[in-house]
Formats: structure tokens, C-alpha cells, sequence
């Protein structure tokens, strides 16, 4: 049976599809797992030689590196999207494959709408790596760094001199209480030399308590072991009595030792559940130490836009006339790329120094992008 010229075209155009769409994802695959050989090369130089010092396992060698790895997923997706798209629409336009289509009336748009599609579903994919996958990988790979460092450190030494840090200052306005930690072990959950001062509604101390240590106990609250608490009038700033303690409960307390020290670590550094817990922890307070840290926060949730820039920005050039270099196409997509991260620094930076809200910092490069990438998009359709 003769097939219809409706059919024809429809079977045509299915077959555009999944070629255009083949030649992308295949080069996209080669490309992913090339740049992620190398980024776990270099991983390996930089920790591997670290884990073996301090005495890891063989399987835990493979177990921290297997851990790491989804961790570079939601970096390195972009790049090699960009990548791929440049040589595998850069392939199809030098075999003048996209002229050919161009010249059966398809348009720009309707060549590359499975690219697009899946463009869309790479956002959501980014947006699912950075919120669940990359915070695991990073939480529970340096956790396990962290363990194995420990588990070395307490053959030569105490356990309790192991993984101390110096002097811990931390101002809970929230409840009013300031601490002042001569050492403190995260790993243990153990504080040496502590000094929490209780204060009233016009900051002023009405309480204190000095103890020689102090634990923090899972689930929230503090046990204090061989100190003394004071009671001051928060006028005079008198003592108005004193007791001596062994052991003193406080499970009001709710410091976490790791939130104590969070401003000690880079934004960069920490993963977005952690990140999203400290703006939220430090949302009612005007500390500035936090903007940094909530700007690297909306950064993240940025990123969600990063697979349609580069859509957007290499799309177009990759896919010139026939007259035009495809060289040319491809220098302006890199050089829209690098203009993009040139914004997303500039952006960073007045996010951090005040000058522009976190979430303006956070999503004015990709709007800008965006729009530059459709304005010249429309204009070569």
C-alpha cells in the first residue's frame, strides 16, 4: 500500500528527530565520561595518596572514590552538553545535512526540538542532582574522609586530642546565648574550655555558665561536666549567686557543634542541604557572614537554567548558512559562554558585598543569557 504524503512527511520528520538527537547524545555520552575520567584523575592525585597515609582499605579506596564521582555530575553536565552540541551540529552542518533539512522548509526550532525536549529534562535533572545526589556525594564522602583521618589519628594519639579545632566564638541571637569554645572536636560532639553566657532582651548577660567540658548530646541539648554557673543582674552586671556543679544538663541547649563552626568553611565547600540550613538557621539574624553562603545557595538553584543557556547560546551559531564558517558559530558560542561566566563572577561578587539581593545575584546571569540567547536565536531563524 502506497504510503500517503501525510505519512510520508511525519515518517520523515520522526527520522530527523531521532538522527539529529542520535548524533547528539552519543557524542554527549564520549564527552561525559571523558571529562569525568579526567576530573576523577585528578581527584585520585589530590586524595589518594592522603587515604593511603592514613592507612584506608583497599575497599574504602573504591567505596570514597564510587562516593565522589556523582558529586561532579551537575559541574560537568553543561560543559559537555555545550561540547557535544558544537561538534555533533558542527559535524551535521560541515556534511551539510542541516542545509539540506533548512532546504525541505524545516526551520531552526524544528530541527532541534528533540534536543530541546531533552534540554528541558536536563533541567530537571540538574535541578535533582543538585538537591539530593551532589549534597549525598559531598556530605557523606567527606564524612567518610573525615572517618578514616580520625580512626589513623587516634592510633598515635588520645582520642580525645583528635580532630580539635582552637577557639570557637559562636552569637546564637535567636535564643539569645553567646559561646566562647577553647577547643572543640566535631567528630566527638566534644567542647574543652566552654564559656556560654545566657543575655536578656537588651543583650545584657544574666547568666553564665564555665565548665571544663562539654558534650553534645544526639537529638538536641549540652551536658556540662565540672564547672560553674553564675547569675548576674543584667543592670549592675553583679553577682547575685554562684553554684558549683559536677555534671549539669541543658537539653534547651539546641547548638549544633557543625553549625558552630559552618563560617570557618567556604560556600563552595559545603553541600545545598547545608547551605539551605544555615539561611534558614540564620534568616531572622542580619549577619553578613551569611549573605555569602545564601548567594551560593541561589547560585544552586540557578544552575536548574544551565542546560537551556547552552541550548540557547550554541544552537544558533553552530547552525549558520552555508556562506558563514562554521568556526565563526562555534567562537561565538564559546565566547557567549565565557561572557556568561564572566556575569555569574561579577554577580557573585555584588551578591556578596550587599550590593544585589542573593536571589538577584543568584539569577541575573541566566536571565541575561537568556535573553541575549534568544535575541540572537530569532534573529537567525
Amino acid at each position: 500500500m502506497p504510503i500517503g504524503a501525510e505519512g510520508f512527511s511525519s515518517s520523515l520528520v520522526n527520522l530527523i528527530d531521532r538522527h539529529v538527537l542520535r548524533e547528539w547524545l552519543t557524542t554527549l555520552a564520549l564527552a561525559l565520561c571523558a571529562i569525568l575520567g579526567l576530573l576523577i584523575l585528578q581527584a585520585m592525585l589530590e586524595d589518594f595518596r592522603d587515604l593511603l597515609d592514613l592507612d584506608a582499605t583497599p575497599f574504602e579506596l573504591v567505596l570514597y572514590f564510587a562516593i565522589k564521582v556523582p558529586g561532579y555530575f551537575a559541574t560537568v553536565l553543561p560543559l559537555t552538553m555545550l561540547v557535544s552540541l558544537l561538534y555533533s551540529l558542527g559535524q551535521l552542518h560541515r556534511n551539510n545535512e542541516t542545509i539540506s533539512m533548512r532546504a525541505a522548509g524545516l526551520g531552526i526550532l524544528r530541527i532541534t526540538r528533540s534536543i530541546w525536549l531533552v534540554g528541558i529534562l536536563m533541567c530537571g535533572l540538574v535541578y535533582a542532582l543538585n538537591a539530593s545526589i551532589v549534597p549525598w556525594s559531598v556530605d557523606e564522602s567527606r564524612r567518610m574522609f573525615e572517618q578514616i583521618k580520625f580512626r589513623s589519628d587516634t592510633k598515635s594519639h588520645l582520642s580525645s586530642e583528635v580532630g580539635l579545632k582552637g577557639v570557637v566564638t559562636f552569637d546564637n541571637q535567636r535564643q539569645r546565648r553567646m559561646w566562647f569554645i577553647n577547643r572543640l572536636s566535631t567528630v566527638e560532639q566534644h567542647a574543652y574550655g566552654v564559656n556560654v553566657s545566657e543575655l536578656d532582651e537588651k543583650h545584657r548577660e544574666k547568666s553564665r555558665i564555665r565548665a571544663r567540658e562539654a558534650v553534645h548530646i544526639a537529638g538536641g541539648g549540652w551536658v556540662f561536666y565540672n564547672g560553674r554557673e553564675t547569675w548576674l543582674d543584667p543592670a549592675t552586671g553583679e553577682i547575685m549567686r554562684t553554684v558549683t556543679f559536677d555534671e549539669k544538663s541543658m537539653p534547651h541547649f539546641s547548638e549544633d557543634p557543625e553549625l558552630m563552626m559552618v563560617f570557618d568553611r567556604k560556600p563552595t565547600d559545603l553541600s545545598f542541604f547545608e547551605l539551605r540550613r544555615i539561611i534558614e538557621y540564620f534568616k531572622i539574624e542580619e549577619n553578613p557572614k551569611a549573605t555569602a553562603y545564601a548567594v551560593r545557595y541561589f547560585e544552586l538553584l540557578a544552575d536548574t537554567l544551565l542546560p537551556l543557556i547552552v541550548l540557547i547560546i550554541a544552537i544558533p551559531f553552530t547552525m549558520t548558512g552555508v556562506r558563514v564558517n562554521p568556526a565563526v558559530g562555534v567562537s561565538k558560542s564559546i565566547g557567549l559562554f565565557v561572557l556568561y561566566f564572566s556575569l555569574f563572577n561579577l554577580a557573585d561578587m555584588l551578591g556578596r558585598r550587599g550590593v544585589l539581593e542573593p536571589q538577584t545575584a543568584a539569577l541575573l546571569p541566566s536571565a541575561v543569557m537568556l535573553c541575549l540567547g534568544g535575541f540572537f536565536f530569532v534573529r537567525m531563524r
